[in-house]
């Protein structure tokens, strides 16, 4: 118990660990932050990064939830304060737990010792904090999962927060995907902008061709695609992003080539598109339907039509594809992520010629990050707009994704295919005919 005179402040009652020694005891004596509690009892580095337990409530969140759920609960409710970064940006709290904190499970005899210190009371489960959705098996209400219904419910959730919010925290290219950075010190409207033109010179498009946009958000790219004479149909789930994008395009004066539509993808009735993009839907359609998705955009293009299918993928092929936790409760109810081996297989059973891939993972890491700038210059007006629970969830959400790509754990890969003729015939130059 050395390591405790040391490093612990506390005030426990005689016979009673204090808040600061039980997490002492969970992390083995390795804590690289300052935690202080309610009880008065602190631990850590007194000038690092920190963390502070504000309400027995949040002792009850981590008891009854142990692990990310319960931490994300507390966070979200404001039982736990982060101190020494913004809540808008807590990515180097983050990158500090996610490198050196390891918790580990105390002997029986212990953790029955902890539990006496804590409170009983404290292992009774409340009331999550109201942005959190149920978990997956209690969403049947909804639907099965990925069906049209159960989609619309989960699409509502995350893209219908508000159009206001989305603009403090993405800019003006209104673009929640991830950019492409022609340099380290770009802008990220021009990384965004960049994006925009690399889809574009990848599809082939010019003036007078037809573009199918699936999962088109505010329909940024239908809107680029117009701008340069495509005939450009974008369509959507989500209604404020639907209204938001025909607004758009009606003060841009594109009215005549573009246009957003609000429904589920699976309604396009059209054919015969020269290029189709999905920019940021395949992780929404989930892994199981990824056969009848990729058919279906075969089904919408020409002959020798191309298709750019951009989305977030895990790092291999191995891992489930389901996410779980604060993803699935907080940010992306139902969505899955599987690696990029099996989008390019599925893509290829569909009947399409896979023709280049690419990886963008570092440049993710470098949008989260730039929207995260964007959340902490506009955090007053953010909060005021959707309430400070749900902005500490996008502030986390970004900071843990940036975490997340910079270290490997997801990516981001760009497939092209063609939908070539029957005898493999395909009216394209020999070697790749854009510019990174």
């Amino acid at each position: 118990m050395t390591a405790f005179k040391e490093r612990v402040t506390t005030s426990s009652t005689p016979g009673r660990m204090s808040l600061a020694q039980i997490v002492e005891i969970l992390v083995g004596g390795r804590l690289p932050l300052r935690f202080t509690a309610y009880d008065g009892s602190a631990t850590g580095p007194a000038d690092a990064l920190g963390i502070d337990l504000v309400t027995p409530r949040g002792t009850t969140y981590l008891a009854t939830a142990p692990g990310e759920l319960g931490l994300v609960r507390a966070y979200v409710s404001g039982d736990l304060q982060p101190h020494g970064v913004h809540l808008g940006d807590p990515y180097e709290l983050l990158k500090a737990l996610d490198a050196d904190v390891k918790v580990t499970r105390p002997p029986a005899r212990m953790l029955a010792d902890i539990v006496r210190s804590i409170g009983i009371e404290h292992l009774v489960p409340i009331a999550p904090p109201p942005q959190e959705v149920p978990p997956r098996w209690r969403r049947t209400a909804h639907g099965l999962r990925h069906s049209r219904t159960r989609d619309t419910e989960a699409i509502h959730h995350h893209y219908d927060v508000s159009n206001t919010f989305y603009q403090l925290v993405l800019g003006p290219s209104m673009t929640y995907t991830c950019a492409c950075y022609p340099h380290a010190n770009a802008t990220l409207e021009d990384a965004q902008d960049n994006k925009y033109r690399l889809v574009f010179d990848k599809l082939r498009l010019k003036a007078g061709d037809r573009l199918l946009d699936v999962g088109c958000g505010w329909g940024s790219m239908v809107r680029y695609a117009a701008r340069r004479g495509v005939r450009a149909t974008g369509i959507t789930l989500s209604t404020e992003q639907a209204a938001l994008a025909q607004k758009a395009i009606a003060e841009e004066g594109l009215t005549g080539l573009a246009e957003v539509r609000h429904g589920d993808y699976r309604e396009i009735r059209e054919t015969q598109f020269d290029a189709v993009s999905s920019i940021g839907l395949t992780e929404h359609i989930g892994v199981a339907h990824y056969p009848a998705y990729f058919r279906f955009l075969r089904s919408k293009l020409r002959t020798g039509g191309l298709l750019l299918n951009h989305c977030i993928t895990r790092s291999d092929n191995r891992s489930a594809p389901a996410a779980r936790g604060f993803i699935d409760r907080y940010v992306f109810p139902d969505g899955e992520l599987t690696g990029s081996g099996r989008i390019i297989t599925q893509a290829q059973d569909a009947g399409l010629e896979v023709l280049h891939e690419e990886n963008l993972r570092r440049h993710y890491a470098f949008t989260l990050r730039d929207w995260c700038a964007n959340l902490v210059e506009h955090w007053d007006e953010a909060v005021a707009e959707v309430g400070m629970g749900t902005a500490r969830v996008w502030g986390l959400y970004m900071a843990g994704s940036r975490l997340g790509f910079e270290r490997n754990v997801v990516q981001l890969h760009q497939v092209l295919a063609v939908k070539a003729s029957e005898s493999g015939g395909v009216d394209l130059p020999l070697r790749p005919w854009w510019q990174p």
